[in-house]
């Protein structure tokens, strides 16, 4: 459709007078109901005026609107009629051109119906309008300017481009307020014109429907994050509950989700001034290269007071009070020095130095505390050192070593149940046999056989005069006295009379010692080859009488009955025993050499490694396959040790390959002695605990979590305990 030119004053009138003649003859063409406004009228709203302008005011102009009728043929044939409004609008302005003239009473009425006046006067203009209803029949109604809608649309003639709008006369968000008209600066004609805000085509309806489905999504988004916020509080929550059962002390400082160190313990400015002073050190090191020397003694200077007061602070709780300002000077002197010095590769290069140096520190450390550990750990404590010197001097003292020994008779009883203990800790000892008794259900059928050295002989033996246990059988033996154990027999005696291991063990400049950390420093320790740890190998030869035996070590804790024990059906094996293999560990590639042609031809390195601890060892079926033998034979090849590292584990694994059989785990549960993370309550169900390791529960170095079911065994209030100072504590 073309737009209306414009038109004179004087035409004004006449071309009124010609649209309402039309307006005429397509009422009697199409016969339509002029009553029927009903359907036009439920779209109708309150009007909003569509213009109101301050800057307007005092100002004279027309707007006057020529509504035209279309497709009147086409609604005739039932086709619903379209109709636009066009407003042209003037005013005083010469660079417009057309009607200029003084606003007539009518031109006022015309402004007052298009918006720019009041409609207070009562005086409209009439729309009749065309449309076809729902079932198709053409109608026509007559409605009043100021019932029309804001949802419909005045087209600018100026704009030749009715269906794209400019910029600024779009409504961006149809349910935001509609914005006030803004001057265009100037257009192409350099004309300055006004632009008309355009209102969205959208029926109320439509645009009432949009704003409720906006206003359920942003409330569905409230939700889902309201329900994002709950989930991770919940999981906070959880994670808060679980890191109470974590004994932090062992697993590291603190855990971020205790709420305890929120902010209490904050340690934020302690590693703000530790990071601080590892910049420092970075950009003095450039400084003195670039002979910056008066910036090099700043950096310094700073490092060494924020190092004063960090001190011995893990916390910032326990900085000093200082430590603020100190951080604050600290930081304008890195902001000084990175505006003269920051290079980015040179400073990398800084970092990748201190770096590496780090790490070399790191690793000497290391080897110093596998060795502190190791000494810590082998060295007997003072306490347990008198022990032993008290209990020997009353044993002599006293005439003790005139005494006979145990009822010969019960020591070969076969229907007897025998145990085999090897140690020289008198307290671990007692420990071990304590605990056993307590939980026997028949203590006076339980035979314990004891061998220590000689240095300890006396004392084991006057700790069990002293305090022996209810009913059961003690027998306590020298292993020097076992003269059939010699290094014409025994390959462990034998190469210890070697200058190859005699130099190994006690020659502090060897090239395996503690500076270049060779070999595994626990296998450094003479312990290996004493005749104690190996004497496990002999025990058809030490006990010939009898057919079972159970051997416990000295740093087991029995807690329930062991008797079925000897009832369990090996099924032809010769060692009963805990399987220690989970998934990958613990399987003889850890503790065999594989690259040796003679293990990887005769062991399966994923073969399920066994613990020694608690074993149950037939007698009748070592002497039968010769165990002592095999043992022999392999620990002569590994002479040199290039099989394993020292040690009787490796050896064990060998001797008894494929004649062990496994027991439940719930018989042997092991780790104590290093791992602070084993389930708490397969200890408490376990039949025997075992502290291997180096943390024994007798030394400093116990894992304090596990040191009371050890500790619960010890008779605190013996009299030569308390001599020696051996407390709970």
């Amino acid at each position: 459709m073309k737009s209306i030119p414009r038109a004179s004053s004087s035409s004004f009138e006449s071309l009124l007078v010609v649209f309402a003649s039309l307006a005429v003859l397509h009422v009697a063409l199409v016969g339509a109901d002029v009553s029927d406004a009903s359907a036009i009228h439920r779209d109708i709203n309150e009007f909003h005026p569509m213009y109101d302008c301050e800057q307007c005011s005092g100002k004279k102009f027309v707007i006057f609107s020529v509504f035209v009728l279309l497709n009147i043929s086409e609604s005739v044939n039932g086709l619903a009629s379209n109709f636009m409004f066009y407003h042209i609008e003037d005013a005083y302005r010469e660079n417009i051109g057309g009607y200029v003239s003084n606003m007539t009473e009518h031109e006022e009425d015309v402004a007052k119906v298009t918006g720019l006046g009041s409609l207070s006067d009562g005086k409209d203009i009439d729309i009749i309008a065309t449309y076809s209803d729902t079932s198709g029949a053409v109608r026509i109604s007559r409605v009043k300017m100021r019932d029309l809608s804001a949802s419909w649309v005045l087209e600018n003639p100026n704009d030749g481009n009715h269906d794209q709008p400019k910029s600024l006369e779009r409504v961006e968000h149809s349910f935001h307020s509609p914005m006030p008209f803004k001057e265009n600066d100037q257009n192409q004609s350099g004309e300055v014109g006004i632009q008309y805000p355009r209102l969205s085509s959208m029926s109320p309806v439509k645009l009432k429907r949009r704003i409720m489905r906006q206003e359920r999504k942003n409330l569905r988004t409230a939700e889902l994050l309201s329900f994002d916020k709950e989930a991770d509080n919940q999981m906070a929550e959880a994670a808060i509950e679980r890191s109470k059962s974590l004994d932090t002390t062992i697993k590291g400082k603190y855990s971020i989700w205790r709420r305890d160190y929120e902010n209490p313990n904050s340690d934020s400015m302690l590693k703000l001034m530790r990071d601080q002073i590892i910049m420092a050190k970075v950009y003095a090191n450039i400084a003195k290269s670039k002979n910056e020397s008066s910036l090099y003694n700043s950096l310094m200077t700073h490092s060494r007071r924020s190092q004063h007061v960090i001190g011995d602070a893990s916390s910032d709780a326990e900085l000093h009070s200082s430590a603020l300002d100190e951080a604050k000077a600290m930081g304008h002197m890195l902001s000084i020095a990175k505006d003269k010095l920051y290079n980015c590769h040179v400073v990398g290069r800084k970092f990748r130095a201190m770096l590496q140096s780090t790490e070399e520190n790191v690793n000497a450390l290391k080897k110093k505390s596998a060795f502190l550990i190791q000494l810590a750990a082998k060295t007997v404590p003072k306490p347990l050192h008198c022990l032993p010197l008290q209990l020997a001097a009353d044993y002599f003292l006293q005439g003790h070593h005139n005494k006979e020994q145990a009822d010969k008779a019960k020591l070969e009883d076969t229907s007897r149940y025998h145990y085999a203990i090897f140690s020289d800790n008198v307290l671990a000892t007692s420990v071990v046999v304590n605990s056993t008794v307590l939980h026997a259900k028949e203590p006076d059928k339980h035979v314990f056989h004891i061998v220590t050295d000689k240095l300890n002989f006396a004392a084991m033996k006057m700790w069990f005069l002293v305090n022996p246990p209810a009913g059961a059988t003690i027998q306590v033996e020298n292993v020097d006295d076992f003269k059939w154990l010699n290094s014409s027999y025994c390959s462990v005696l034998r190469q210890l009379e070697s200058a190859r291991i005699k130099e190994y063990y006690f020659k502090a400049n060897h090239p395996s010692s503690l500076s270049l950390g060779a070999d595994n420093l626990k296998y450094r320790n003479p312990k290996y080859l004493s005749m104690l740890n190996h004497l496990r190998f002999y025990l058809p030869e030490v006990y010939p009488k009898l057919d079972k035996i159970l051997f416990l070590d000295d740093d087991i804790v029995v807690q329930k009955d062991l008797t079925p024990l000897w009832s369990i059906d090996l099924q032809g094996m010769v060692n009963g025993a805990v399987e220690t293999c989970k998934e990958s560990f613990h399987r003889f590639d850890k503790y065999l050499n594989f690259t040796n042609p003679k293990i990887s031809d005769n062991f399966d390195p994923n073969a399920c490694g066994w613990a020694f601890g608690m074993n149950i060892f037939d007698l009748k079926e070592w002497r039968k396959r010769d165990i002592t033998g095999i043992y022999h034979h392999w620990q002569d090849l590994n002479e040199d040790r290039t099989l394993w590292k020292l040690g009787t584990l490796p050896p064990g694994l060998i001797t008894f390959y494929n004649l062990t059989y496994p027991l439940d785990r719930s018989w042997h549960v092991l780790g104590l002695g290093y791992d602070p993370a084993l389930n708490q309550t397969e200890i408490k169900n376990a039949a025997v605990i075992h502290y291997n390791g180096n943390y024994k529960p007798w030394l400093d170095l116990a894992i304090s979590k596990y040191k009371s079911y050890w500790s619960n065994y010890v008779m605190f209030d013996n009299p030569y305990l308390q001599l020696c100072n051996i407390s709970e504590e």
